[in-house]
């Protein structure tokens, strides 16, 4: 199955603002793994968007470690003068893991409190490549969205085309009619740092209500 393109979303974000405004991008909550990975173009790409969210001015809000590629984004930001929000659930993880070199590293009860937290923090949503800590997290904000809890954006990282089975799995519920075509166009789908941030900021979706009236 070919997956279907989002490029209107990134050639829209190229051309500039919509009709109802750019988007201020103040913080992103950003989701990854824990993990180094052996991937280089995923290593690179988490340098890249580290690199341009402190050049934006942009905070980064994430998971609290500082290790893997978490560690990775955090010490890129911090490296280039930019803000650090680090969220940990206090007696979890083994001694070290937490990021003691960032902007601030927030101590909580446990994993649903950080994510709370995270998601409150944060103006939009990447995922970079990781495991299931990181699908579970994206989840929850797509889920939330659809359901309307929160308006804002969302997307994946497509490095190295690492989320494309997940895409196709996306289109397969839309053509099965699991899901509807107009909460699908909620995922902004990039595969580089400068697309993604661009679409974020112009990324203009209204959601389709999930629930199907009894008739």
């Amino acid at each position: 199955m070919a997956i279907r393109s989002d490029q209107n979303l990134v050639a829209a974000a190229r051309a500039g603002p919509t009709l109802t405004g750019m988007r201020e991008l103040r913080s992103i909550a950003v989701f990854c793994a824990s993990s180094p990975g052996t991937n280089e173009a995923i290593t690179a790409a988490t340098i890249d968007l580290g690199e341009r969210m402190a050049s934006q001015g942009i905070e980064l809000v994430y998971g609290g470690g500082a290790v893997g590629l978490m560690g990775l984004v955090a010490n890129t930001v911090m490296q280039n003068g930019g803000t650090v929000t680090g969220v940990i659930p206090g007696g979890l993880f083994p001694d070290g893991v937490g990021h003691e070199g960032i902007t601030e590293l927030i101590s909580v009860a446990d994993m649903h409190e950080r994510k709370k937290v995270m998601y409150d923090r944060a103006d939009a949503f990447i995922a970079l490549p990781g495991g299931f800590g990181t699908l579970e997290e994206i989840a929850e904000v797509m889920t939330w969205r659809q359901i309307g809890i929160h308006d804002k954006p969302f997307g994946f990282l497509n490095v190295d085309g690492f989320w494309n089975s997940l895409l196709e799995w996306f289109d397969r519920c839309v053509d099965d009619v699991v899901l509807k075509q107009k909460n699908r166009d909620l995922v902004i789908i990039a595969d580089t740092s400068t697309e993604m941030l661009d679409a974020l900021r112009n990324h203009d979706v209204a959601v389709e209500t999930k629930w199907t009236e009894i008739k």
